[in-house]
């Protein structure tokens, strides 16, 4: 029996037809909806020369194991692990990587540990959860910045920089976080001006990479050549199709991880077939063929074509108003009203294809939305169809 006043909040929620539940995959041999809601934005995740050579490399390294039978730090090390975090540190140009068991982990590991009592965490209004729990069980004094507003966090950062230099300026730290293309909203901040602000306020910058590692290449901070003082969050559960994340950085921050990160030392590891899996996503994404374009693989390519042509559609459906700006693979339209941008969803799902709506409080009151993530594998057949539908679904309603 559910205590009364955790009941009371479930009744809250449906009435605010805002109530979660897991649904079923479809079962097998039935038809599925067309993909505009997983992170697979690659099609990696279905990849059958990825789940080969995964399989290859645990064969090379005689590791025929299921599990990793302990935390890494006891004995679920299994030596997969230094090949790929290996591999990781060399392809993005860092000391080093540290993998853990997803970004969920990886955020709250190293926020809930790296950041002491008397320092300062400044972070964007609309970072992702996992942060703000890692936060939340940090020591250090934290403070929002309106949503990549550059003024706003000049403001701050002047502010708790004085505020350290009255203090103690070998003492304190000030943190700067911001995600390089945000999950709901699918834009980006100016990450080369945050970089010289970091710079110049000596602050340590962080950027959790989610959204944008596969999507753009190895990343916004290697595309745009920001250095290895940005400490880097990538996930692997998006456009790498598998799972798990890692932490880039210094030895010295990993070993630092290694030693205090709670989520790391106190959890069973990956089994050896996830972090093989890792591996043979990333040597698969860094294999550009002879018919790449600016130095692009074939997914990479047909992605990005993808997101140009659905902007393009944007437009010729006069539905911009309703469109957040956005160059990544992440499209969300804002329907405000959780009945309403559920409807619209449903009205999308009975024409077999899979929109997810987001609703509050997930997102702000007000700021519901449709959120349509494009892949490689969608066509512009399918692009043109779901937007038109759209357009028809939203006939009468004006635009918030």
């Amino acid at each position: 029996m559910l205590a009364k006043k955790l009941q009371d909040k479930l009744n809250l929620r449906n009435e605010a037809n805002a109530l979660r539940s897991l649904s079923s995959p479809p079962l097998e041999g039935v038809s599925k909806a067309i993909d505009f809601s997983s992170n697979d934005y690659l099609g990696f995740s279905k990849n059958e020369t990825i789940f080969l050579r995964a399989s290859e490399i645990l064969e090379e390294q005689n590791l025929k194991q299921n599990g990793a039978t302990g935390s890494r730090l006891l004995s679920g090390n299994h030596k997969i692990y230094d090949l790929a975090e290996n591999y990781i540190a060399e392809t993005h140009g860092v000391e080093a990587a540290l993998i853990f068991n997803s970004g969920y982990d990886a955020n709250v590991g190293f926020f809930s540990s790296v950041p002491q009592r008397g320092d300062v965490i400044l972070y964007d209004e609309f970072i992702h959860a996992s942060i703000r729990d890692g936060i939340q069980m940090s020591h250090a004094k934290a403070y929002k910045f309106k949503h990549n507003d550059l003024e706003d966090l000049v403001s701050k950062l002047s502010l708790r920089a004085q505020s350290r230099s009255q203090v103690n300026t070998n003492q304190s730290e000030i943190y700067v976080v911001t995600e390089s293309v945000f999950s709901m909203d699918g834009d980006s901040p100016d990450l080369k001006a945050m970089t010289h602000l970091c710079e110049k306020h000596e602050a340590c910058f962080v950027v959790d990479e989610a959204h944008a590692l596969g999507v753009f290449g190895m990343g916004l901070v290697d595309n745009m050549a920001l250095g290895n003082p940005v400490v880097r969050l990538v996930t692997f559960g998006k456009a790498m199709g598998c799972h798990g994340a890692a932490i880039l950085g210094s030895d010295q921050l990993k070993s630092y991880l290694v030693n205090f990160a709670r989520s790391l030392i106190y959890t069973t590891g990956l089994p050896p077939h996830s972090v093989a899996t890792i591996l043979a996503s990333y040597k698969q994404l860094a294999n550009v063929t002879p018919s790449a374009v600016e130095g692009l693989s074939d997914e990479m390519k047909k992605l990005n074509e993808n997101i140009q042509f659905f902007r393009k559609e944007i437009k010729t459906k006069k539905l911009q108003a309703y469109f957040i700006a956005s160059d990544s693979a992440i499209q969300s339209a804002v329907i405000s009203g959780n009945e309403r941008v559920k409807a619209i969803s449903r009205k999308l799902k009975e024409n077999g294809f899979d929109v997810k709506a987001i609703l509050s409080p997930t997102v702000p009151a007000g700021q519901e939305r449709l959120r349509f993530c494009l892949h490689s594998y969608n066509t512009q057949s399918e692009i043109e169809t779901v937007l038109e539908l759209l357009a028809k679904s939203l006939e009468g309603f004006s635009a918030d």
